[in-house]
């Protein structure tokens, strides 16, 4: 009996034993199932803060290329205006071009009408002067043949009735219709005046 309870005791113990050692190894076994697990969360953790600093950076440089695209909105702006402004001096300064060389053309037309309306003027003068000079100077010198008559007449005293003029050996002077120029001349060394375009002689 006293064998029997030694072998319990030591199946006892040997049982104590193995559990012993079986609880150690499943102990040893969560702890390195332990560190596997807290190696794979730092090895998450630090892919975490990468990807996590990888984000800052790409919004900042996103932030960064707003900001410019802005800045450059608003200068395309501040351009567009710039441009719209310099437009506007060239289509003024074009119109100021238009109208200076158009300026030129109207004088001209305007110096052709002038013209013409002078040559017009100086054809009619010219036709009135053709038509009332030639028949002035035939009417002045039919005035002055009468005043010459007369004064011969008080001079001579002929009795009466008259004779002619061929009796008192005095010959009348042939008529001839006075050329244009002898009427140009007379109108120049003759002042009489003018009235409604024709001419009224004066008496001498």
């Amino acid at each position: 009996m006293a064998a029997f309870r030694d072998m319990e005791e030591v199946s006892q113990g040997l049982l104590s034993l193995l559990g012993t050692n079986r609880a150690e190894a499943q102990q040893r076994r969560l702890l390195g199932h332990h560190e596997q697990v807290v190696e794979r969360l730092l090895e998450t953790q630090d892919g975490a803060e990468t990807q996590l600093h990888e984000i800052l950076t790409m919004e900042k440089e996103v932030a960064e290329s707003l900001l410019n695209a802005k800045e450059q909105v608003h200068q395309g702006g501040v351009d567009l205006q710039q441009l719209e402004v310099g437009l506007q001096e060239a289509r003024e300064e074009d119109d100021q071009l238009k109208a200076s060389l158009l300026y030129p053309f109207l004088e001209l037309e305007e110096l052709k009408e002038i013209e013409a309306d002078l040559e017009r003027q100086k054809k009619e003068v010219d036709e009135d002067t053709t038509v009332t000079i030639p028949s002035a100077v035939y009417v002045a010198q039919l005035y002055h043949q009468i005043r010459w008559s007369q004064s011969l007449d008080v001079i001579i005293r002929p009795p009466w009735p008259p004779k002619p003029l061929a009796s008192l050996g005095l010959h009348p002077l042939p008529f001839h219709p006075p050329s244009l120029e002898i009427a140009s001349r007379w109108r120049e060394t003759h002042n009489f005046p003018e009235r409604n375009g024709g001419i009224i002689l004066a008496a001498p």
